[in-house]
């Protein structure tokens, strides 16, 4: 399916920290659709250094993407591969600070063409793509089709048996990564590829920094993005409550929900968040049809009553006393 984007929305918390490293960008055209490319960076090595390194590969790739637009054949890995050799050098012009700490970035990325959607990324800021219609927690389907792989030390120790899923909650060093942008290394870390061909109106797709997912679990974020009652911009605000409940990092996300585009009215009123249990979803109790139909009956009677009585006079012309006599004689119940 040829990805067609309804709305995009993002937040960008500073959580705990001092200083926001943190970086994101999407972009609007003049006719009001989307740039077809979404970017999203967590920075790292302190004030003058974190940002920098985020905020100098964001607006690198946009202004390569902006200036090379390719033919929709050109759009694959050695293009991409173009784009962050361009955004190394311009970390690498960017690196004059003297501070020990060294500048770096983490990277995602998603990309959308005719063929689908293009996924790459470096470090443990994640994407996510996430079928809402799927999800169903008594069968155990969260509706995820596609979550990137952390480039973190925990992740390796994960795969290879030597941590289990719950040991890797409390790791001390679940925040070092394997892979990162970072200037004047010999070898630059490459992105993990990967083209989601199969796109659906109603899908999601979910960049974030690792911050995000300090509070936040799949099992949450599939429930959540779920909710047929709650419209995109309710969804965010139910992420953005669910960080809240303690992230001490700087924490920044993009939903990007993949249909028509949304035609936004002045004045039109967003749901707002509803709290939602962890493993399904809050619904509101409706009323039965009968219920309504019981509660129209005295209204109903009234009206046939005066129905009666104006064609009475009207037909036979006789006073209203006589009227009413004839009308009750025609709608008082048997024998009585």
């Amino acid at each position: 399916m040829k990805a067609e984007i309804r709305n995009v929305l993002s937040f960008s918390n500073i959580g705990e920290r001092t200083n926001q490293e943190d970086s994101c960008y999407y972009g609007q055209l003049s006719n009001g659709s989307y740039k077809p490319y979404f970017i999203l960076c967590d920075g790292m090595g302190g004030h003058d250094n974190g940002e920098v390194a985020s905020s100098t590969v964001c607006e690198a790739l946009s202004t390569y993407f902006d200036n090379n637009v390719p033919q929709e054949d050109e759009i694959n890995e050695d293009y991409f591969n173009n784009a962050l050799e361009y955004a190394y050098e311009k970390l690498h012009e960017k690196d004059t600070n003297s501070s020990s700490n060294k500048m770096g970035t983490t990277l995602t990325c998603v990309y959308l063409c005719n063929r689908g959607a293009w996924c790459f990324h470096i470090g443990d800021s994640r994407i996510y793509h996430i079928r809402p219609c799927e999800y169903n927690p008594q069968e155990h389907s969260t509706g995820l089709m596609f979550q990137s792989q952390d480039h973190s030390l925990v992740n390796s120790l994960l795969k290879a048996g030597e941590l289990t899923e719950q040991e890797a909650l409390t790791y001390p060093h679940k925040n070092v990564i394997t892979r990162a942008m970072q200037p004047r290394e010999g070898e630059h870390s490459k992105a993990d590829y990967r083209l989601e061909k199969d796109l659906q109106e109603g899908d999601f797709f979910f960049l974030c920094s690792d911050g995000v997912l300090e509070q936040l679990d799949n099992e949450e974020l599939c429930s959540i993005l779920a909710d047929e009652e709650t419209d995109d911009a309710g969804k965010l605000s139910a992420i953005e409550e669910v960080c809240k409940r303690g992230t001490k990092d700087n924490h920044t996300c993009i939903l990007i929900s993949l249909g028509p585009a949304q035609k936004h009215a002045d004045g039109l009123k967003t749901k707002p968040a509803k709290s939602l249990r962890r493993g399904g979803r809050k619904r509101q109790r409706r009323r039965s049809p009968g219920n309504r139909f019981d509660n129209m009956m005295p209204w109903l009677v009234v009206a046939i009553v005066a129905i009666l009585l104006f064609l009475v006079l009207w037909l036979d012309e006789i006073n209203i006393s006589e009227a009413a006599g004839k009308v009750w004689d025609w709608i008082k119940p048997d024998g009585k």
